[in-house]
């Protein structure tokens, strides 16, 4: 009984931590910003612009949608998309939006 009981207090915080902690040690997600994707057309081509961070203290980069068109020469955009990478907290962050167009 007693053998038992020590397992669980030791197996308790090994299970909870993915629940709590899921996605906070890596996570790299990217998503549609449109809502209406019924008859998308992409275009011919594609921009990406970039935002970083490292240790919660040091930004740079424009992730915005006018640099990410003009990164690819887009005049008309058609649809964007952002990726988001996250590592260990925050410690290292990358956000870029993808734009697509003619």
């Amino acid at each position: 009984m007693k053998n038992r009981n020590l397992r669980t207090i030791f197996a308790a915080p090994i299970l909870l931590f993915p629940t709590l902690f899921g996605g906070c040690l890596y996570s790299h997600v990217r998503h549609p910003l449109d809502l209406d994707l019924q008859e998308t057309k992409l275009g011919s081509r594609r921009g990406e612009a970039t935002a970083q961070s490292i240790l919660w203290l040091v930004a740079w980069g424009d992730a915005g949608t006018a640099a990410a068109a003009q990164n690819g020469g887009i005049t008309t955009l058609r649809h964007m998309d952002t990726e988001i990478l996250f590592i260990f907290f925050g410690l290292f962050a990358s956000e870029t939006t993808i734009v697509y167009g003619d």
